[in-house]
């Protein structure tokens, strides 16, 4: 997911995209721990992008608080 789509997001939809990450990141754990994982890439892409959206999110916390100071 690229930071622009998330942008455009609502920050209550912004977490749960990170919620349903996670939980898609577990479920890949045990599925590598127990050798039935396909797509190893998808690991790192997941977490990239839980990273991504939790920059987003304190993009806007820090604007928030810019704005608050102003």
């Amino acid at each position: 997911m690229q930071a622009s789509e998330l942008r455009n997001l609502d920050v209550n939809e912004i977490k749960a995209k990170i919620d349903a990450a996670y939980q898609e990141l577990f479920n890949l754990r045990f599925q590598w721990a127990s050798g039935q994982l396909e797509d190893h890439n998808r690991m790192t892409v997941l977490r990239r992008d839980i990273a991504r959206m939790k920059t987003v999110l304190r993009e806007r916390e820090l604007a928030a608080l810019a704005a608050g100071q102003a």
